[in-house]
């Protein structure tokens, strides 16, 4: 499974809170495994509306971000991760968040590369047409 690799959350500051099922797009996660990692980790759980709706703030996007880091990117169990975000909590988050940005660069550096490319391409089609 794919975790996300950039920031999802920093684009729409303005936004206060979020459903489970936007949580569950932007991390590209079920709404159930949110739902199980809240019991495991309850520094992700949610507000809750009172109708019973989850309200995620970003601040409980982020911390869904750094378990799933833990347990996806870095494929550590439930209690491992457990483990070490109750020793090194504050190391992870900052390892966490220059991951989320070396990775919003690779995206961008690719995305150069393939504009780059297919600038070279165009200018070698141009100039294949001028030598005929």
């Amino acid at each position: 499974m794919e975790t996300c690799t950039t920031n999802p959350i920093s684009e729409d500051k303005r936004k206060l809170y979020y459903t489970t099922s936007e949580v569950a797009a932007l991390l590209k996660v079920n709404e159930s495994t949110l739902r199980f990692w809240e019991k495991d980790f309850p520094f992700t759980q949610p507000q809750k509306s009172p109708k019973g709706t989850r309200r995620y703030t970003q601040k409980e996007i982020r911390n869904i971000q750094l378990v799933q880091y833990l347990l996806k990117d870095r494929k550590l169990t439930i209690d491992g991760a457990k483990l070490l975000l109750k020793e090194k909590k504050d190391e992870l988050e900052k390892k966490h968040e220059m991951v989320l940005k070396l990775r919003h660069i690779k995206t961008e550096i690719q995305s150069l590369r393939k504009a780059f490319d297919q600038h070279l391409n165009i200018t070698e089609d141009d100039a294949d047409g001028m030598a005929n």
